[in-house]
């Protein structure tokens, strides 16, 4: 940490997050896996015949054990945890992915690519390019529209546009100057 007189210039900071137990990851993964899979559900059970629900069940049940594998998947190969570091300073804030993270992030998403391009899926493939181009995010303090802090979660959630926002996780040591020092650059 980097100070002048009574004011910081820089501050960084590195943070493990539980993925299964941090309120703003599973509001996200739920919004982006939850709703989707949900609404497709309820489709597919308006729209079938009611001696056809039985299929409807079985991909339901099929959609959960693809879940529960993706869970043990997250245990194994992240151990629960989602490693990032921060870095704010006078122009904004960056979040980025810490470097073993990366790396097996990295192997994921080449895997990801490859065999959604092996498979003729582009969707897949195109999954794994933009779960790759996330490893680094930066947000300026004048593109922050909307700001959320939870200071029992030790969290605060920075919104830009619709597809420019940034989970700050912050310890339960460093949330009151994090929060200060964002307070500070957006009234400025």
């Amino acid at each position: 940490m980097n100070t002048t007189e009574n004011e910081v210039e820089k501050i960084e900071w590195s943070i493990d997050v539980p993925i299964f137990k941090n309120a703003i990851i599973l509001k996200q993964l739920g919004i982006a896996i939850g709703i989707p899979f949900g609404l497709l559900l309820i489709f597919f059970f308006i729209i079938s015949k009611p001696e056809d629900r039985i299929y409807t069940l079985y991909a339901f049940g099929v959609i959960l054990i693809l879940f529960f594998l993706t869970y043990l998947f997250i245990l194994l190969i992240y151990k629960g945890k989602y490693s990032v570091s921060f870095s704010m300073d006078g122009k904004g804030i960056q979040s980025f992915t810490q470097a073993d993270m990366a790396k097996k992030n990295k192997i994921v998403n080449s895997l990801t690519l490859g065999l959604g391009l092996l498979a003729g899926k582009p969707s897949v493939a195109g999954a794994g390019v933009l779960a790759n181009s996330k490893q680094s995010i930066g947000l300026k303090w004048n593109k922050i529209k909307k700001v959320k802090y939870n200071p029992r979660q030790s969290t605060i959630l920075l919104r830009g546009n619709p597809v420019e926002n940034i989970g700050v996780f912050c310890t339960p040591e460093n949330y009151v100057l994090i929060e200060a020092f964002i307070k500070n650059r957006l009234s400025q």
